[in-house]
């Protein structure tokens, strides 16, 4: 008698079971590469979106003083991503002693929010510029 040739059912049936485990498990992998993939891309066009207002604001010399400004962002620039922004302008340092002319140094923070996966999500920038004394910054109760 010739031995047959071929897989027994039993053979069958765990051999399906390894494939099904294996595949179950890199598609897994597949969905949360992909989750991540998503969550990166929104983190880095808020990265871009804050260096953009970040540089606008440095060269905005209208910025109010000690008040909290803020927009949300063009769905256009977000790519249909829920995005804003909030900053606010202070004063970092001041000579010792004040006199028109003297530099000061100014604190820009600010903050952009985005929604991402049903999670509001943030991230915080801030940079300094110097500005000129005026005689109105060194006689704080003359008219201005």
């Amino acid at each position: 008698m010739k031995p047959q040739r071929g897989f027994t059912l039993l053979e069958m049936l765990v051999a399906t079971t390894i494939m099904a485990v294996a595949v179950t498990g890199l598609l897994s992998g597949i969905a949360g590469a992909t989750r991540n993939a998503a969550r990166v891309r929104d983190h880095d066009r808020a990265v871009q979106l804050a260096r953009l207002r970040m540089n606008e604001l440095l060269v905005d010399f209208r910025l109010p003083r000690d008040l909290p400004v803020g927009d949300n962002f063009d769905p256009g620039l977000t790519g249909g991503l829920e995005a804003g922004w909030q900053a606010r302008l202070t004063t970092f340092e001041l000579p010792p002693v004040m006199v028109p002319g003297q530099l000061a140094l100014d604190r820009i923070g600010l903050e952009v929010w985005w929604n991402s996966g049903g999670q509001r999500r943030s991230l915080t920038l801030e940079a300094f510029r110097p500005r000129v004394l005026k005689p109105e910054d060194t006689n704080p109760g003359a008219p201005r």
